[in-house]
């Protein structure tokens, strides 16, 4: 077990090594207003504003992308730490468990005139769950996903086309306290295609389909449907100078999302994420901080856990993005 042990602490940091190295710089997230003692430089996001030119633009490693992750979904490569409440409904146990998100889009290559065209990135993602019950949080679960997006705009509508890999690893310390469990070695090979429009700036839907090109075990069903929608204010609600500290005011947006799941191999039951918070940011700063409430209701999403474990949890934690 200890040769084991050395090798997942080696590909968990590879990996960690491999996401950071993934990180672009974002800009602001157009469409709220300047305040009028912010700083006169403008930013431009193609994921949250619309913008025209006059001529078609090529460009390597765009610090923007031209669709809008989806926040609520589990699996979207992000930045986060969660601690949720979790109740299994099947074994009417509860526990306290801890989430973790490293992960980003990297953009290589964009075509575009304005914020309409299309762009091809990297994507890399560690999901990791731990059991904060246990004296040392033993790790339940990691997922390791790496793929490539593409993705378009023109106008109001977007779209994600993704092509990705994922392997997950049973926890050590988990595999040593549950000696009935059986580890199945789970890894696929999907493709997913997600459409999405912005009705306005606060509000956008979005629906789609994935499919699993390989799978390890064969048995799993091949199909999942997803859809959901983000809605957020226009423009910050409440700003703050911290008791006048401040040159350049924290700006405060309200956020409610949710993403739903339907899998062919759970009979298409639906499984709901909903988090709801706020959005803090500093006008004209890449960097921004998510507050987040979130409940879920479903199988739980990572892993081979999605084979039977349905689980219901509330929580709360922090999104960050860079």
């Amino acid at each position: 077990m200890g040769r084991h042990v050395s090798h997942q602490r080696w590909t968990v940091g590879i990996w960690i090594m491999i996401t950071f190295l993934a990180v672009p710089v974002y800009g602001q997230e157009s469409g709220e207003k300047k305040p009028e003692d912010a700083p006169s430089r403008e930013w431009l996001d193609c994921r949250y504003h619309q913008a025209e030119a006059d001529a078609v633009e090529h460009e390597w490693f765009p610090s923007d992308d031209l669709f809008r992750p989806l926040l609520a979904d589990p699996k979207q490569p992000q930045f986060f730490a969660l601690w949720q409440s979790q109740q299994s409904r099947i074994e009417r146990t509860n526990a306290n468990v801890g989430s973790i998100g490293i992960g980003e889009n990297f953009g290589l290559f964009t075509t575009r005139e304005g914020c309409n065209g299309w762009q091809i990135s990297l994507l890399t993602g560690i999901f990791a769950q731990f059991d904060l019950d246990t004296s040392n949080s033993e790790l339940i679960n990691i997922d390791f996903n790496v793929g490539l997006p593409i993705t378009w705009r023109q106008g109001n509508w977007s779209a994600r086309l993704r092509f990705y890999h994922q392997s997950s690893h049973i926890g050590d310390e988990f595999l040593a306290s549950h000696p009935g469990f059986q580890s199945i070695g789970l890894q696929f090979n999907e493709v997913d295609l997600i459409l999405s429009y912005d009705v306005q700036k606060w509000l956008r839907f979005y629906g789609g389909a994935t499919m699993m090109v390989s799978r390890q075990p064969s048995t799993i069903d091949r199909w999942t449907g997803q859809w959901g929608f983000e809605a957020r204010t226009a423009r910050p609600l409440a700003r703050s100078h911290l008791f006048g500290l401040l040159s350049n005011p924290i700006l405060f947006s309200p956020v409610l999302t949710a993403d739903f799941k339907s899998l062919e191999h759970q009979q298409w039951y639906i499984n709901t994420n909903l988090l709801m918070g706020f959005d803090v940011f500093r006008y004209g700063s890449f960097k921004r901080v998510r507050i987040l409430f979130n409940y879920y209701h479903g199988y739980n999403p990572y892993g081979q856990f999605f084979y039977s474990q349905k689980t219901e949890s509330f929580g709360a934690g922090a999104y960050f993005m860079f």
